[in-house]
């Protein structure tokens, strides 16, 4: 447990950014799952629109620190292979 002011901030701050980059994790992994249903249904406009929002997410997400550019590199190709496998 942190005594002094400055680390008693820190700890705040740590926390609010550990759940902002869990927000930008989830959301990507919510939106992968929708692409998924998506290329399932066959709706061609529904899978483009799905895929433009999901490689947004990720790329805002590299921005923010939330993920590395690797995994992040890792995310599009996985869903550009769903999208031209449909």
């Amino acid at each position: 447990m942190a005594n002094i002011k400055q680390q008693k901030k820190r700890v705040g701050i740590t926390t609010r950014e550990r759940v902002e980059n869990l927000r930008y994790r989830s959301t990507v992994k919510t939106l992968t799952r929708r692409l998924r249903s998506a290329v399932d249904e066959g709706e061609a406009a529904k899978i483009e629109a799905e895929h433009k929002l999901l490689v947004q997410w990720i790329d805002r997400a590299i921005a923010r620190g939330a993920m590395h550019k690797n995994a992040a590199a890792r995310k599009k190709s996985q869903a550009a292979k769903l999208v031209a496998g449909k």
